[in-house]
C-alpha cells in the first residue's frame, strides 16, 4: 500500500497487523482523489483540515495530506491501527500536520477546542453492513465536526445503498470495484452540484 499522488507519491504506508482493517484500494483511492480534486463542486485539497473516521492505515488522511491538506485528525478505536498511522506519519514527516484519536467514529460526541477548527473535509471508511456509515454522518452533524459546506466522502460496499441522513446534499455517487463512495456536501451553503 503507497500513497498515490502527491508530495509523497510512492512512498509506502505502514498497515495495521490482522485482518481489521480494510485498506481502501490505491486504484480506489486514486480514482476518489482524482474527482475531489477535478469536480466542478469540490474546491481540491490545499489547505483543508480534514478528518479520517476509522482510519485503519489511514491511507485516506494521508493520501490527502499528501496533496496539500493543512492538517487531518485520523479517528480509530483499534489500537494497531492507531500505532500504523502514528508510523506513518513519523516516516512521512507529518506529525506536526496531524493528531491520532483514539475515538469510536459513530460516536463522536462534541467537538472541543482541544479537537482543532472543523473539518471542510471528511473521510468515512467504516467496516461495510453494519450502518455505521450513516451513525458516523450523524455524529459529525451533531457534534459540530464539520465546517458548513464541508465535503464528506462516505465508504460503502457496492450492493448498500448510498446514504440517506438529514443534513447532507450527495454530490456523486461512484462505484469501484466493491466499494461505493459517495460524495456529500455538509449543509450551510446551499449544498448541491454546481
Amino acid at each position: 500500500m503507497r500513497i498515490v499522488g502527491g508530495a509523497h507519491r510512492g512512498r509506502r504506508l505502514v498497515a495495521p497487523k490482522g485482518h481489521s482493517t480494510r485498506p481502501t484500494a490505491d486504484r480506489t483511492r486514486e480514482a476518489l482523489f482524482n474527482v475531489l480534486e477535478h469536480a466542478p463542486w469540490s474546491e481540491g485539497l490545499a489547505g483543508r483540515v480534514v478528518i479520517d473516521l476509522f482510519a485503519g492505515s489511514g491511507a485516506l488522511g494521508l493520501e490527502a495530506l499528501s496533496r496539500g491538506a493543512a492538517t487531518c485528525l485520523f479517528v480509530d478505536r483499534d489500537a494497531m491501527a492507531r500505532a500504523a498511522i502514528a508510523e506513518s506519519l513519523s516516516t512521512l514527516k507529518l506529525a506536526t500536520q496531524a493528531r491520532v484519536d483514539r475515538r469510536d467514529g459513530a460516536r463522536l460526541g462534541a467537538r472541543s477546542a482541544a479537537d482543532g477548527p472543523a473539518a471542510d473535509l471528511a473521510f468515512l471508511d467504516p467496516p461495510y453492513g453494519q450502518g455505521l456509515l450513516e451513525r458516523a454522518l450523524a455524529a459529525l452533524a451533531a457534534g459540530d465536526w464539520l465546517a458548513p459546506g464541508a465535503i464528506v466522502v462516505g465508504e460503502s460496499g457496492a450492493a448498500e445503498p448510498a446514504p440517506a441522513v438529514g443534513g447532507y446534499a450527495v454530490l456523486d455517487v461512484r462505484t469501484w470495484g466493491a466499494a461505493k463512495v459517495s460524495f456529500l456536501r455538509a449543509a450551510g451553503d446551499g449544498g448541491g452540484p454546481e
